[in-house]
Order: C-alpha cells, then sequence, then structure tokens
C-alpha cells in the first residue's frame, strides 16, 4: 500500500526538520570588509562626470566615467591593504583586459574564436573532437587540447592544477565559481531512455501500489509537469548549461561527493569564491517535477481566491477573511465557516485582517493536514480535484535523501567560507528547485548570504518570484542571495510549451527579456540601498546591462567595495568587461569549470556553440584581442609575464 503524502509533508518546509545537520555544528565567522572610504568622495566623483545617454539606448549610458576613486579593502585575517588603480569602464581598453595573459593565451583565444566562426566545424566539434582523440592518440589529443579548447575554457583537471590560474585571476581583482565540468556523454536514446524510464518506473509503482478501493486521482494535474518523450533529451537545444539524468541514489552520492570536492576546491584556492550546484544531480528528477506540481496548484489555488483583483500582480494580492470564506464556498470545498474562520486566523500571522501571498505558503510546513482545503478546479471538466498526488515510501526516503545531500554542502560551504550558488533549470523543475533553495538560505543565510539561488529573466513572473522571495527574506530577517540571468533554455522551453499545451513562459522577444532583467537589478540595486542586506550577482555579457548596474550603483551611492552586487561571467569570455571590473574595484568572478581533458568533452562542445553565436552578432573581443597582440608587437613585449605585472 502506497502511503499518501500530504501537501505539508511534501513541500521544502519539510526541511527544518530533515534538513537538521547530521554532525556537529561548526560555527564559521564570517570575514569581514572594513571600508576605508567615506561615500560622499563617490557622490563627488559622480557629480563631476555625469553620464552621456545612448541614442538607441537612452536607459544605458553609452560611456562610464573613468572611476576615480581608489578603495582601500582591510580583511580580519590580516592587514594587507589593496589599492585599485584609476581605469576606464567603458570597454574598450585592450591592455587592461589582457595584461593578464601571456602572448601565448592571447595567440591560442584568437585561434579559439576563429575556429568558433566557423558553422561546419562548430556543428559537427563533437565528432571533430572524437576523431581526433581516435587519429591522434590520448597523449598527443590532450596536448592539442590544451593548446586550444581545453586550454582557453578550462582551468585545469584537478584542484591542484587550477590554483595558480585562480590565484592570477585574484591579482587582477577578478575571482572565481568553481564547477566541476565533468559530464556524461550519452547518445539522444540513452538520455531520453534515463528520463522516460525513471518516469514510467514511477508511474508503473504508482499504478501497482496505490489501492483499488482509494478514490481516482490525476498523478500529475499539469501536463507541464509530466516527462514527455519528445523532450526527454534535456540537452536538446540548450547550449549553456549542462544536464544530469538521473541513475540511481548512488549515482546521487557521486555527485554529492563530486560538489563536495568543488566546494573543498573553492576553499582551498580562493579566500571568496563561490562553488555551483544543479539540484537535478542530487536527486530524481521526478519529485521535483512532482513537488513543482504542487506548489504550481498552490499559487493558482491562490490566484483563483484573488481573483477579484486580477489586475494586480498575485505577488501584491490579498484576501480578506469574508472574500477567503465565499471564494471557498464559490470553488465548492467542503469546509465549514468555523474551520475556514480558524485556518485563515492561522494563517494571518501579523493579525493585519488580510493574508498575502507569503502568508498563504505558511500552509506548506509540517504538521498541518490540508487535504480537504487543498482541492481545485479543473478548468476543463470543472470538477473539483485534490492538488497533490500520492507518493511511496520510497519515494519519501529518496526526497529526505536530497534535502540530506543538500544539508551537507551546505554545511560544507559554511564550514569552507565558500558561497554556494544553486543553478537554474527548466520551469518545469523550477518551482521546486526555487522553494528548496529559499529553505537553504532560511537555514544557512542567517549571519551572511552563503546560499544563491538563481533567477532567468526571460521568463514572464521572473520578478514576481523575485519579488516574493526577497520579501520573505526581509520579513523573516535573512540574508537574500541572488544571481541574475537571462536564461539558458529559451528554445527549448518554447517548443515544449507549443507541443504540450500550456502558456508559454519566455518573455515574447529579447528586448522584453532586457527590460524584465534591468526591472529586477533595479528593483535589488533600490532594495539594496535601502536595506543592505541583499546580494546580487549581475551575471552576463551584455556591456550595456554591466553599465547599466554601474551606473544604478553610482546613482543610489552603492560602493564597490560594499561588496553587496558582484558580477560574473565565464571563464575564456568577455574578458574586456571582467578584469577591467575587477581593476577598478568591483568584486567581479569567473564561472571557472575544471575536470579531465576527455571528460569535459560536452562541455567544451557546448562552450564553441555558445561562441558561435556571440560571435556572429559582435567581433568586439576578437578585434581588442588583435589590438593588444599588435601593441606588444610594437613595443617588443612579446615575452609578457602577468605574475611581474605591479598592481
Amino acid at each position: 500500500m502506497a502511503t499518501r503524502f500530504t501537501v505539508g509533508r511534501l513541500c521544502p518546509g519539510i526541511s527544518r526538520r530533515l534538513l537538521r545537520p547530521q554532525t556537529a555544528e561548526v560555527r564559521v565567522i564570517p570575514v569581514r570588509v572594513k571600508v576605508d572610504m567615506a561615500r560622499a568622495a563617490v557622490a563627488a566623483d559622480k557629480a563631476d562626470t555625469p553620464p552621456v545617454p545612448s541614442a538607441d539606448r537612452p536607459d544605458v549610458p553609452a560611456e562610464i566615467p573613468e572611476v576615480k576613486s581608489r578603495f582601500d579593502i582591510r580583511h580580519d585575517y590580516g592587514e594587507q591593504v589593496r589599492q585599485f588603480p584609476i581605469v576606464s569602464l567603458n570597454f574598450d581598453d585592450a591592455l587592461e583586459a589582457y595584461k593578464s595573459k601571456t602572448t601565448g593565451e592571447i595567440l591560442r583565444a584568437l585561434l579559439v574564436f576563429k575556429l568558433c566562426s566557423f558553422d561546419i566545424i562548430v556543428r559537427n566539434n563533437n565528432q571533430l573532437m572524437k576523431l581526433s582523440r581516435r587519429i591522434l592518440g590520448k597523449r598527443l589529443f590532450k596536448s592539442c587540447m590544451k593548446g586550444t579548447f581545453y586550454g582557453h575554457f578550462v582551468a585545469g583537471e584537478d584542484q591542484e592544477s587550477i590554483k595558480p590560474l585562480i590565484k592570477r585571476m585574484e591579482k587582477f581583482g577578478v575571482g572565481s565559481i568553481l564547477d566541476y565540468s565533468v559530464e556524461e556523454d550519452l547518445s539522444r536514446d540513452e538520455a531520453v531512455s534515463a528520463e522516460m524510464d525513471d518516469y514510467n518506473r514511477r508511474r508503473h509503482y504508482y499504478n501497482s501500489c496505490i489501492s483499488s478501493a482509494e478514490p481516482e486521482q490525476s498523478e500529475i494535474h499539469s501536463d507541464k509537469y509530466k516527462a514527455h518523450e519528445e523532450f526527454g533529451d534535456r540537452r536538446e537545444d540548450v547550449v549553456s548549461a549542462r544536464t544530469y539524468f538521473y541513475e540511481d541514489e548512488h549515482k546521487c552520492d557521486e555527485n554529492l561527493k563530486i560538489f563536495l570536492n568543488c566546494i573543498k576546491a573553492a576553499g582551498y584556492s580562493s579566500t571568496d569564491g563561490f562553488a555551483a550546484i544543479k539540484l537535478t544531480a542530487l536527486g530524481r528528477p521526478q519529485l521535483l517535477l512532482q513537488l513543482s506540481d504542487v506548489l504550481s496548484t498552490t499559487r493558482q489555488f491562490f490566484e483563483a481566491l484573488t481573483s477579484a483583483e486580477k489586475k494586480l500582480p498575485w505577488v501584491k494580492r490579498k484576501l480578506t477573511k469574508e472574500v477567503f470564506q465565499n471564494r471557498l464556498e464559490e470553488l465548492g470545498v467542503p469546509m465549514s465557516r468555523d474551520e475556514s474562520g480558524w485556518w485563515f486566523t492561522w494563517m494571518d500571522q501579523d493579525a493585519s485582517g488580510d493574508v498575502d501571498l507569503l502568508e498563504w505558503n505558511q500552509m506548506l510546513k509540517p504538521n498541518h493536514s490540508l487535504r480537504k482545503l487543498f482541492v481545485v478546479p479543473n478548468i476543463e471538466t470543472g470538477e473539483l480535484e485534490p492538488a497533490m498526488s500520492s507518493i511511496t515510501e520510497e519515494e519519501e526516503q529518496q526526497m529526505k535523501n536530497m534535502l540530506q545531500r543538500m544539508n551537507l554542502l551546505a554545511e560544507a560551504a559554511k564550514l569552507q567560507g565558500v558561497r554556494l550558488m544553486v543553478d537554474a533549470e527548466q520551469t518545469y523543475f523550477q518551482p521546486a528547485i526555487a522553494r528548496l533553495t529559499v529553505e537553504m538560505m532560511r537555514k544557512f543565510n542567517q549571519e551572511r548570504p552563503v546560499i544563491f539561488n538563481t533567477y532567468q529573466c526571460y521568463l514572464k513572473d521572473a520578478y514576481n518570484n523575485l519579488y516574493a522571495d526577497m520579501d520573505l527574506a526581509r520579513k523573516e530577517g535573512w540574508h537574500f542571495g541572488c544571481k541574475l540571468v537571462r536564461g539558458a533554455y529559451m528554445e527549448q522551453e518554447r517548443k515544449r510549451a507549443e507541443a504540450v499545451g500550456y502558456e508559454d513562459p519566455i518573455n515574447p522577444d529579447y528586448e522584453a527579456t532586457n527590460r524584465m532583467y534591468h526591472k529586477c537589478l533595479d528593483h535589488m540595486l533600490t532594495r539594496i540601498d535601502k536595506y543592505g542586506d541583499i546580494n546580487v550577482m549581475v551575471a552576463s555579457h551584455n556591456e550595456d546591462t554591466v553599465k547599466h548596474a554601474i551606473q544604478r550603483m553610482r546613482e543610489l551611492n552603492i560602493s564597490p567595495a560594499d561588496q553587496t552586487v558582484y558580477f560574473g561571467q565565464l571563464l575564456g569570455m568577455c574578458d574586456q568587461v571582467s578584469f577591467p571590473l575587477g581593476q577598478a574595484g568591483y568584486p567581479v568572478f569567473k564561472y571557472v569549470p575544471y575536470g579531465p581533458v576527455e571528460e569535459v568533452l560536452p562541455y567544451l562542445s557546448r562552450r564553441a556553440q555558445e561562441n558561435s553565436a556571440i560571435l556572429k552578432g559582435a567581433y568586439k573581443e576578437r578585434m581588442l584581442l588583435w589590438t593588444e597582440l599588435k601593441r606588444r608587437l610594437s613595443h617588443l613585449e612579446l615575452v609578457h609575464n602577468p605574475d611581474k605585472v605591479k598592481q
């Protein structure tokens, strides 16, 4: 007989129980940064050189004035003082962008970018790399890769070999987000089989375990939260994100060890680093689908109850007691007035007389049986249906395993002084991933931001989701950590929504995504200026977006030395943005992949495709590389040693 799993038990509120540390708690005292600089000096600098709006984008300055201030940062663990030089932030200074590179590295970058500009090479890069490996042999192939794609996009094979590059980047003001980039090289058929076998096994187990005496109910209410064979290979139409496929719990434990080693490497090789993880590597994706369905249905129920306020975004709607009770009756929820009144009073934690979405979500806490409340109308049939499916005892244990793995990673990050970046994934996983990450932030971000969630701004709901989570952090008094990205799954998401038959979750065009990104960023910067307990990483290769962030920081008097706004780019890409920012004193980080040469070939294949798409629209980085190479030739500086560059 299957075990019934209530909303409260399935939802991540259980993390307060299940995420309990398995070892004795170790208190980590965070590094405190003392800033020897008056904010008035920054304000005076702004007044000296006002920004010049661009013709095509009036909200983005065409030029950012040179940084005139020097920021002295002292750390508690030593008296080392770092002074940042005057640097132009127009991102067209080749010398500043590439003085951290040897001439050989510049030549390698030019070769790689040139190869990425040939469609025939990019389209067949995976096959070409495999063919080269067979022809050249393992040793020669490894040398060739280190002289081309691997050497440009990957830091090294292990935590010891990556340390020199990380230390060199730190010298030039650029930190690291470590990512162990080994991927399984599965064929499409193997990937689809792995995805669908898990889903079909779950369906078979569900059907065989549920008693025929129990009322029939749908396993998952929305087709969006089902696995579909056509989209079983989640790598298709995705070039900038790694994908994990579930095999068994042992494989998840292996992924856990890899992530723990990545955290250890980040702590070992850097004083101020990040490590990146994906939750689909730590448990069954099918469980994330189920949890996402419950969370989505719960929110839809809230939207249905507040339909009278449909002009307002759902994150700003509120329920009064009278409206709550009347709408329950209209929807046919079998609950008496006394019962609904009790539930409303329990939800209205601040006794304000109304309930917002944050208070509504308190129902998804442990030890609250809400089965009869969580029935929602099926739009197609008009019938009321349960909002959650059943879950087996085995799946309940697997959910606990996933949460315990998350807990171990967060504890390790806290112990090592490393921040943990939880990557975003497809929209059908994302409600569960976001909620679990918020639960981790609740626990581990009390003193400082250890856990960072990722928000994809190509989603129509990006601002609402960000707004709700920031409000929750503010009300409960913990630090909110966020990485803002545009998104990695656009083509795949559009095709899936159209084929399966649900609303396209993606913004209609690139400009709409840009507006969403700037809207989210502006709101966060305003909150940072007001409260200061928010940290955001502007993860973007778009120069206009970076300039916009810098300009807004100046307008709000947010100093780079405050260490609340970070910038992030990929290793081997957009150096003309990363290194000038770092030289100017802005906290900037590179996503640093590492791993054995042959095991990171799938990652290198994706990087080649991504660079090809970028180089079709812009050649600026390649032109700057040529500019720096010619400068070294003309000044007889071909033998350039970055380690001897004075800072």
